[in-house]
């Protein structure tokens, strides 16, 4: 079961953040060209949230389950304990977090180019929190995870 946690989670990262990339740039179109917010924009924003959620919850069983994820007296000591164990799940959480109030805050706009703003700023905010987060991580963007 834990290896299929893995990669399922390795493999889901890709998804997300190709969808936080589509809903940024379509954000940062509309936001700039001043364009209406379409059923388009809000299914991306909704499908971003969805696998974002889906992402955290497999994350979190993950969380649970890791050798990697280690609580003793050398957890804050070892950066690669503490990586996991702290760094990564609180950064993770802030971006799904920031992914979460883009599209509940937006939908309850009257305005297309605050609901644009909206979802372009705090999409871009996560977007860096889980790049900061994977680069942190010393395994890169495009590597298969080792299963302990």
């Amino acid at each position: 079961m834990y290896t299929g946690l893995v990669h399922t989670h390795s493999s889901l990262r890709y998804l997300v953040l190709a969808l936080l990339l589509a809903v940024i740039v379509k954000a940062l179109a509309g936001w700039q060209g001043k364009k209406p917010f379409t059923p388009v924009d809000d299914k991306l924003s909704l499908i971003l949230l969805i696998l974002s959620h889906i992402q955290g919850v497999v994350g979190l069983v993950l969380y649970v389950k890791s050798p990697f994820v280690q609580f003793n007296e050398m957890t804050m000591k070892d950066a690669g304990l503490r990586y996991w164990a702290v760094e990564h799940i609180s950064l993770m959480l802030i971006a799904i977090v920031l992914i979460t109030v883009a599209r509940s805050t937006a939908k309850r706009m009257a305005e297309a180019a605050a609901k644009h703003k909206r979802l372009f700023l705090f999409n871009t905010m996560a977007l860096a929190i889980i790049v900061l987060a994977i680069a942190m991580s010393g395994r890169g963007f495009f590597s298969i995870p080792a299963v302990a």
